[in-house]
């Protein structure tokens, strides 16, 4: 039986007609510029109407409770007249940032 000899590479080839140094130096370059451009864009950050309020979507009562130092009854009472809003996710209930906002800032009308 013939031996067969094997061709083994040690470096797998790169099936693009430029040499592989000049397309890392390419490839450099570009994420370079990439993120040049991110670090020149300016970070958004949501303007915060009350100081020390930190930003989140939705606040449990609890949270509200302890932000305005109030009991659960108290903020069921807001809820029955009308000064808060109650968003119910499956068994929870839930205030928007912008509804706690408005009773921080009694003088404001609520935006829609």
């Amino acid at each position: 039986m013939e031996k067969r000899e094997r061709n083994v590479q040690t470096a797998a080839p790169i099936l693009f007609p430029i040499e592989p140094e000049q397309f890392w130096q390419m490839l450099r370059v570009l994420v370079r510029e990439e993120v040049s451009q991110l670090e020149r864009q300016p970070v958004r950050t949501p303007a915060y109407d009350t100081p020390g309020l930190t930003y989140k979507p939705l606040y449990k009562i609890g949270e509200v409770c302890q932000l305005f130092q109030v009991t659960k009854p108290t903020i069921y009472d807001w809820i029955k007249h009308g000064k808060l809003k109650p968003y119910k996710i499956r068994s929870r209930v839930y205030f928007l940032w912008n509804d706690i906002q408005g009773l921080l800032q009694p003088g404001e009308q609520p935006k829609e």
